[in-house]
């Protein structure tokens, strides 16, 4: 069921799980972001910090990798997986080559076969400096965004835009240097890495690669105020499980959400999962507001469906984009990893009980009436409707969007493909019914947003879907030059600086299905 309208939910609650999903797209282990948090908020309370740059550095760090799925697409086609390959980077200090180059050798597109991985060093070291700073940018533009729909105030959307960036001014992509960078993210820099090495090392190596990184890396000041509390921190994050401590030190007073809003923080999340690919583009808004309608048809609350809708592919993050934009049929290894991505959206979203109502739903929406679906090959008995809406849901909203080994199909196309499913006992026929119902009532769209024309966001479209200029041209039927005069206006209409800013307006206006 879902929440009470009349409840407020507490945002840091929301954030922590929530994090988890950030966690596993940059391949880290659970509760990596909330460690962070609870050693950067330690050691700003250490240095006597007020309670609004606490607050700051709490909310920031637990948002710190929002963006992550931006250049994920981009990321996977230069180093093959996009997820090894960010987390190969976060502990190493890019101020020593050597430390660069041993980390490249030893770990970039470690699981992919030879050529893949010779290729994606060669390609690291020629192009790697130019790349990481796209990464960044196009991260920090998104993370922005994406915070301020939360309700986030201008310090916490300034970190996010200084994550990459050093003590030194050697970071990226702005080589800010010292105060220039604010204290939230010079906590975040330092407390990111001194969990990687405490966890991956012990105390001792995180303690000899803070002290060494004091004044390179790091914030003097924020180095020594770690290396006082060093025993106590690690102490805390002995301990198993961080999510009571962290809830324990969000400062005061905490930030609450009416319970109505909790859509407009799932949508967030939604679009978070669906930047990773230019496949995916606006899935979980279009399957929420399909299996909403549809559970309006037969009796069921649309909250309920329409938050598990923007949170189903929760998991999909954990999956390379190597595999998600595969164009050629996935080996049974790639295919396992798929299966898990359903099982993760169902975990993520049972650690907090205002989002655990949904867990079961999210955890069931790739599962057939006839035992053939994933990842437990449940029966038809354990579906209720609830969970067979979803993935009648899922499956048209996918029917109409393109795959990398296939055209979007038509809408007749697809209703045709969806009945099939229950003709052959896969998908539950009352819920194939409301689904196509609710399919068949989208209002017509009179004005584009951001005064776009017609031809505009037919360009746009193509674009945020990562299509080049001769590849939009040839399926316009337009010039290139053309192509490029429209996108002139694309940009400037809209305010995008990026593929994955035009791809986050596209899904925030709805015309990924236009």
């Amino acid at each position: 069921m879902a929440v009470s309208a009349e409840t407020d939910l507490r945002l840091g609650d929301l954030l922590a799980a929530l994090s988890l999903a950030t966690d596993l797209g940059n391949g880290m282990p659970l509760e990596k972001t909330m460690r962070t948090c609870l050693v950067a908020v330690s050691v700003g309370q250490s240095l006597g910090l007020g309670a609004k740059q606490l607050s700051d550095t709490f909310y920031a760090t637990m948002l710190r990798s929002i963006g992550c799925t931006a250049f994920a697409s981009e990321e996977a086609a230069a180093y093959g997986d996009d997820v090894t390959y960010r987390n190969t980077y976060f502990p190493v200090d890019f101020g020593r080559a050597d430390e660069v180059e041993q980390a490249t050798l030893a770990n970039l597109a470690r699981d992919e076969p030879p050529e893949v991985r010779t290729a994606a060093i060669e390609r690291f070291f020629s192009d790697g400096p130019r790349i990481a700073v796209e990464m960044a940018a196009t991260a920090c533009s998104v993370a922005v965004r994406l915070a301020d729909r939360l309700g986030m105030d201008k310090a916490v959307s300034e970190a996010l835009t200084q994550i990459w960036e050093r003590w030194d001014g050697d970071g990226f992509p702005f080589r800010i240097t010292g105060t220039e960078i604010g204290i939230a993210a010079r906590l975040i820099h330092l407390a990111t890495v001194a969990e990687i090495d405490h966890r991956l090392g012990g105390r001792e190596l995180a303690i000899t690669n803070v002290r060494r990184r004091r004044g390179g890396w790091f914030d003097p000041d924020i180095t020594d105020a770690f290396l006082d509390e060093a025993s106590q921190l690690f102490s805390s994050l002995e301990q198993g499980s961080v999510w009571d401590a962290v809830l324990d030190i969000e400062p005061k007073p905490v930030m609450r959400i009416p319970a109505d809003r909790l859509d407009s923080v799932a949508a967030v999340f939604g679009d978070f999962v669906d930047l990773k690919s230019p496949f995916t583009l606006g899935h979980s808004s279009g399957v929420a507001k399909l299996v909403a309608a549809a559970g309006e048809l037969v009796g069921l609350p649309a909250a309920t469906l329409r938050q598990a809708g923007y949170l189903h592919d929760l998991g999909r993050v954990s999956v390379s984009n190597g595999i998600w934009d595969k164009p050629a049929p996935l080996s049974v290894a790639e295919w396992e990893r798929v299966r898990l991505h359903a099982y993760y959206s169902e975990r993520v979203l049972s650690q907090t009980p205002l989002l655990s109502p949904l867990a079961a739903i999210v955890g069931l929406h790739h599962e057939r009436l006839d035992g053939s679906g994933y990842h437990r090959n449940a029966p038809a008995a354990m579906l209720d409707l609830s969970a067979r809406l979803l993935a009648a849901a899922d499956v048209y909203q996918a029917l109409v969007e393109p795959r990398p080994h296939r055209s979007a199909m038509t809408a007749p196309e697809a209703a045709v493909q969806l009945q099939s499913e229950a003709v052959a006992g896969r998908l539950d026929r009352e819920a194939v019914g409301a689904v196509l119902e609710a399919a068949g009532h989208h209002a017509a769209r009179m004005e584009w947003p951001a005064a776009l024309t017609d031809r505009e966001v037919e360009v746009l479209v193509l674009l945020a879907r990562g299509g080049t200029r001769n590849e939009i041209a040839a399926k316009l039927f337009i010039s290139p030059s053309t192509v490029h005069t429209h996108t002139l206006h694309i940009y400037e209409k809209t305010a995008a600086k990026t593929r994955a800013a035009i791809a986050l307006f596209a899904m925030e206006n709805d015309l990924l299905r236009s």
